[in-house]
């Protein structure tokens, strides 16, 4: 069957090349009996082309069910899946079928197969490999003919790694890895997708059809979308509730658009500066970084002055700033060092000027410096925690922890 068929029957709108990629890659292993394990983002709409494959295998008159592993309690997950004798455990009133038993024939689709406990995937590799597996309670080999069907929005073979899932099982499953594009890498189909959803949701409920103006629509494309599909088809949901105007402005969709602390998902800057976005630790360098310009700026100063052989005609305000310098910096070269600066006596005007360098000793602790700046931060914002987050380039949450931690 041809790609565009395919999408016209299973309903998914989209020219990008990456999902033709992944239908046409779905369209050949369909017909097979292997093992599928897709990837993608969550929204990214794995489950259709779990449908998709089983719709166009030699299956697609047998069953389909869908198994949310993620949801499904650990201590019940055997049972559900390979279902329990009576008597097998406290509450097993009587003999129950598992999916493997009711879908035989058929295809089982299991979803966020990665929150799978360890034992169960033991149970499951058993099954791939020989179609072989025993009921809680029992002793009895039972046999089964399923397709499985995996997916999962995390990184398995990292799972692999942290020893959270099984190697066998993942080399096993991803005979065929399949992986959905998420939305922003489909930016010529996210609009397509909108005008799809808005006027599916106008005709429901009755409402006024939406349209974009070319500035909203330029912030629905640039938008990341981390729900992916999921969120898009929520938020123009939204609008054709909500929005009585028949043409939809880029503030109004921005009002739809859930800003993160941090902004990393926001679709544009609003203002011409670019927003620096530091951690904890680029803050404590950047104060120190300052401190070390500091000292740079005091030495050239210094040397500039003893140059000139005295007083330049800016001395007034160089001895300020010295002094403001030593301050707030420790002298280089111990407490004791003392600065001194001379003014040659001539005919019209004399005098000398001796300067002792406070003695200053200031600690250069990671810490104290953090708590320092969170408390200047509080102090210039009035107490609002997200003014001074944002003054500090953290996220609200974070200081918070900050403020609990260093117990300000």
């Amino acid at each position: 069957m041809e790609i565009q068929e395919i999408k016209q029957r299973f309903g998914i709108i989209g020219n990008s090349p990456l999902l033709n990629r992944a239908i046409n890659i779905a369209n050949q292993v369909a017909p097979t009996d292997i093992s599928v394990l897709i990837t993608g983002e969550s929204g990214s709409g794995k489950e259709v082309f779990s449908h998709i494959i089983h719709q166009m295998s030699p299956r697609k008159h047998g069953p389909f069910i869908a198994v949310n592993c993620g949801a499904i309690p650990e201590g019940t997950i055997d049972s559900e899946l390979f279902g329990h004798e009576k008597g097998a455990y406290t509450g097993a009133v009587g003999e129950r079928k598992g999916y493997f038993e009711t879908v035989n024939g058929g295809t089982i689709f299991l979803d966020e197969i990665a929150e799978m406990p360890l034992g169960t995937q033991a149970r499951l590799l058993r099954v791939l490999e020989s179609g072989q597996y025993i009921k809680v309670g029992s002793s009895k080999v039972e046999k089964t003919n399923v397709r499985v069907i995996a997916a999962t929005n995390v990184d398995v073979y990292e799972a692999v790694k942290n020893g959270k899932f099984r190697e066998d099982l993942y080399y096993r499953l991803n005979t065929v890895p399949l992986r959905i594009p998420p939305l922003r890498d489909r930016k010529e189909d996210i609009y397509l997708l909108f005008r799809k959803f808005t006027s599916d949701f106008t005709d429901k409920y009755r409402t006024p059809p939406i349209q974009l103006d070319e500035e909203a629509q330029q912030v629905l494309i640039n938008y990341s979308w981390p729900g992916n599909v999921r969120q898009l088809k929520n938020m123009a949901e939204q609008l054709a509730v909500l929005e009585r105007d028949h043409t939809i402005s880029a503030q109004t969709l921005l009002s739809y658009i859930p800003q993160e602390a941090n902004g990393k998902n926001l679709p544009m800057r609003l203002d011409n500066q670019p927003k620096e976005d530091f951690s904890e630790r680029d803050i404590l360098y950047k104060v120190l970084f300052d401190m070390k310009r500091d000292m740079v700026e005091l030495k050239k100063l210094v040397a500039d002055i003893i140059e000139h052989g005295g007083v330049t005609p800016n001395f007034a305000n160089n001895s300020k700033a010295i002094n403001q310098l030593y301050r707030d910096i420790e002298m280089p070269d111990g407490p004791d060092q003392q600065f001194t600066i001379q003014q040659p006596v001539n005919n019209t005007n004399s005098f000398n000027i001796t300067h002792d360098a406070e003695e200053v000793e200031e600690s250069l602790s990671l810490i104290e410096k953090e708590s320092d700046l969170i408390r200047k931060a509080l102090k210039k914002h009035k107490g609002k925690r997200k003014l001074a987050a944002n003054e500090l380039g953290i996220s609200e949450r974070t200081l918070y922890r900050k403020i609990k931690e260093l117990n300000l």
